[in-house]
């Protein structure tokens, strides 16, 4: 499994470390899943360096154009009338999308080949996977045997035009997912891209889940980090999780951990303490501080 996120995760052996992914584009202060949020997130300057890798969340429209947003609805983060606020994204044509206005900001919902333009190539794009445009999938489950083939039917043309819009330069790209039939999907397509199951349920199924697809990583809430006071705190009603180290359960097997959402430098230093491999952020400056020590300054 020697990939592009096996090389940065080894590189990285042996130092207190860990790659900064923009949440959203960093939804913390900027409009997420915008391409100002991700032009804006490229350009922080975190350690001296921008963040490694930014994260947008995708779905298709209507008349088949692929855009970033985060809810199956409208409603939250546009100005959608009546008429759009509760349709699915995937009901709605590119230009509606285009002409709506996140979180008053003046930005419209972009789609992903415009996201992938913003960003520089140095910076490696993590596409979560949301949803192929149906009601039937089923998040967060370990699908039994009989049921997967199914559910990877639903991603499949999909995944076929997500990745084809992504592929074409030496940027580093993750796929990830709560769906495993989106994971199956993608390893279908494109075996040589990195794929990372998501989950908020059991690590032992999240686990189970990441070997049938031997993904390159796996991204566990904050919560689910074993061997740190942050193991089963409350967060947004996920948990209590089973007795599991997971980042040794994951290193073993050659598998980065990439925690979400991480929204404190408290979280980010017990995780970045525990081993975790990547920080899924909303804010830039969850490391800022680890980095200013380390580098004999106070602020």
């Amino acid at each position: 499994m020697e990939s592009t996120t096996t090389t940065t995760r080894q590189a990285r052996q042996n130092r207190r470390d860990a790659t900064l992914i923009a949440h959203r584009g960093f939804a913390g202060v900027y409009p997420e899943n915008t391409v100002a949020a991700v032009e804006r997130a490229a350009a922080e300057s975190v350690g001296g360096r921008p963040p490694e890798m930014v994260e947008v969340d995708v779905y298709p429209t209507a008349d088949g154009e692929v855009v970033a947003f985060h809810d199956d609805e409208l409603g939250r983060v546009t100005d959608a009338p009546a008429d759009l606020a509760g349709r699915p994204v995937w009901e709605v044509p590119y230009d509606r999308l285009a002409a709506l206005d996140v979180l008053g900001t003046g930005e419209p919902v972009p789609r992903l080949a415009d996201v992938r333009d913003a960003l520089p190539p140095e910076v490696g794009l993590n596409v979560e996977f949301k949803n192929p445009g149906t009601d039937r999938i089923r998040p967060g489950e370990n699908l039994p045997s009989g049921e997967r083939a199914e559910q990877a039917d639903l991603w499949r043309d999909f995944a076929e035009t997500v990745l084809a819009t992504v592929a074409g330069d030496d940027r580093e790209v993750l796929v990830s997912s709560f769906c495993e039939g989106a994971l199956a999907a993608v390893r279908e397509v494109a075996p040589d891209v990195d794929v990372a199951v998501a989950f908020a349920g059991s690590i032992a199924d999240g686990m189970e889940v990441a070997r049938r697809y031997d993904c390159e990583a796996v991204h566990p809430p904050w919560n689910a980090v074993a061997g740190t006071p942050l193991f089963n705190a409350e967060y947004d009603s996920l948990g209590p999780y089973e007795d599991i180290d997971l980042v040794a359960a994951a290193h073993e097997e050659g598998r980065a951990v990439n925690a979400w959402t991480v929204e404190s430098w408290y979280q980010a230093d017990q995780l970045r303490r525990a081993g975790v491999d990547g920080l899924i952020a909303d804010y830039p400056g969850v490391v800022r501080f680890d980095d200013d020590a380390a580098s004999g300054r106070r602020r």
